[in-house]
């Protein structure tokens, strides 16, 4: 299992229920990690995409403590448990934690490999997920040239998993 975020120097991710900024080089980035594959999100980002519809092409799970909501567009979990249950027979190369915060967290220590889109600014934010610069166990193994957008310096990098 992986996980695939944007962050700032903080390890910010979001602000007011959204994305940091726009990075118009992330969005096909991002398309071309997790397109055909499994993506695990909770409600709230499942709310925050386009017409609050699960991601097309992929295998869409959703995390939820909600025992009402369901989906017939998605398969819905309540549990950690459940959701590694349901990806258990997957390559784990194939299955993404795309989010919010909680769940980025509840899985950080089952995930083998992190794909951080590292923006070197602080912005305004209201989210973070815990550092992976911070926690001995995770190693950043590989980082691309240097992008801008609009004064933002950033760049892509692979964390692994050592644990």
């Amino acid at each position: 299992m992986n996980f695939i975020v944007v962050v700032d120097n903080n390890w910010a991710i979001g602000y007011k229920g959204g994305l940091l900024t726009y990075l118009p080089g992330d969005l096909p980035y991002f398309k071309e990690k997790t397109a055909g594959k499994v993506v695990i999100m909770g409600r709230k980002t499942l709310a925050s995409l386009p017409g609050g519809k699960p991601l097309k092409h992929r295998t869409n799970i959703i995390l939820t403590r909600n025992p009402s909501f369901v989906r017939d567009d998605a398969v819905v979990c309540h549990s950690k448990e459940e959701v590694l249950d349901y990806v258990k027979d997957y390559d784990e190369e194939d299955v993404y934690v795309i989010g919010g915060a909680e769940v980025y967290n509840l899985f950080m220590d089952d995930c083998k490999k992190a794909y951080i889109t590292k923006i070197y600014d602080a912005l305004p934010a209201d989210t973070s997920i815990n550092s992976l610069d911070k926690r001995d166990n995770w190693v950043l193994t590989w980082k691309s040239d240097m992008q801008e957008h609009k004064g933002l310096s950033y760049q892509w990098t692979i964390y692994e998993n050592q644990a």
